[in-house]
């Protein structure tokens, strides 16, 4: 487990640099003169030459992008926004929770979902559950995410006015204090969003889930179980599941990167001011490290979450370590 642990350690390292070096050079080599966006359209040559030389933009590109990868390793920091002159950190640390209730609250909501449906449809296949499960899928990998964004915010929070239509609450935060804030109000805001999500990808799930039931079904030890006179209750929650849910693990790390795409569509449908937002603004404001910032993180977030996947998988299934 040590050497396997040491190795998915060691890939990640080399993902992480080559994910920082791709995306500095694309937000700081591509653009033509990055002091300009810097210190503005109507700087003078003179401030030009000084707000590039303060950003160190007048040294050998190997030279930023060591001092770039320093600081933000040794001291966590993801630069100065042109625009704002704020930190970069503070920009995301108040936008990645948005962005992570939207997406963690979806995947609850998928595998509460998906599982039961796939299962019970492999379980019964061709019958009616079944068929109106295909009928999801279908709905669901067809249809765009900010289609059935509207529609829901249209229908369930304006016509019926069972949800707000857009807005976002702290979890944390006191509503003596702010507009509004706790558990229940976070969760009152958050319920629509996370189910547009929720919506487009359970599809999948649905359909992933349902195939690798019926491919357990057929296997040799499931049918030796029978032979054997194990009870089915038995045999689907000992042999079945257990060996059919495997692959969902992987599937759960690999899409947090499509999550994390997705988002920023449902935060733009409902007014959420995530990751997806700041992504969005730093483009129309041209604020280069800002929005290199947002990708920089997501990134690592995917690494850390395919890291985490990785040693899930291996300690459920020994086997993996041997790979």
């Amino acid at each position: 487990m040590l050497r396997y642990l040491i190795r998915r350690l060691l890939w990640a390292c080399v993902l992480f640099i080559a994910v920082t070096f791709v995306t500095y050079v694309i937000f700081f080599v591509v653009p033509a003169n990055p002091a300009r966006l810097a210190a503005g359209q109507s700087a003078t040559p003179e401030r030009v030459h000084e707000v590039e030389k303060f950003l160190g933009l007048d040294q050998p590109f190997y030279v930023q992008y060591v001092k770039f990868l320093k600081r933000l390793v040794l001291e966590g920091s993801l630069g100065q926004s042109f625009v704002t002159r704020q930190s970069v950190n503070e920009e995301i640390l108040r936008a990645a929770p948005i962005t992570a209730s939207l997406v963690f609250g979806a995947m609850i909501m998928v595998l509460s979902l998906a599982i039961p449906l796939g299962i019970f449809s492999a379980l019964r296949p061709r019958s009616l559950l079944d068929r109106l499960a295909m009928v999801y899928v279908l709905i669901g990998i067809s249809l765009p995410s900010f289609w059935i964004g509207l529609v829901l915010s249209y229908v369930v929070g304006y016509k019926l006015g069972l949800t707000p239509i857009a807005g976002y609450c702290e979890v944390f935060s006191v509503p003596e204090a702010a507009a509004c804030g706790g558990l229940w109000d976070w969760a009152y805001h958050m319920i629509l969003p996370c189910l547009t999500l929720a919506i487009v990808v359970a599809g999948t799930y649905v359909r992933f889930v349902r195939a690798e039931v019926m491919e357990t079904l057929t296997m040799d030890y499931v049918r030796t179980a029978r032979a054997k006179g194990a009870p089915e209750r038995t045999v689907i929650r000992v042999h079945v599941l257990r060996n059919a849910m495997l692959p969902v693990v992987t599937m759960v790390g690999m899409d947090i990167g499509l999550l994390l795409g997705g988002a920023i569509f449902i935060e733009a449908v409902f007014g959420l001011q995530g990751l997806g937002g700041t992504a969005l603004e730093s483009i129309g404001r041209f604020d280069l490290p800002v929005l290199q910032g947002v990708v920089i993180f997501g990134a690592i977030a995917i690494i850390i979450f395919s890291l985490v996947v990785d040693l899930l998988y291996a300690w459920i299934d020994p086997r993996i370590r041997l790979t």
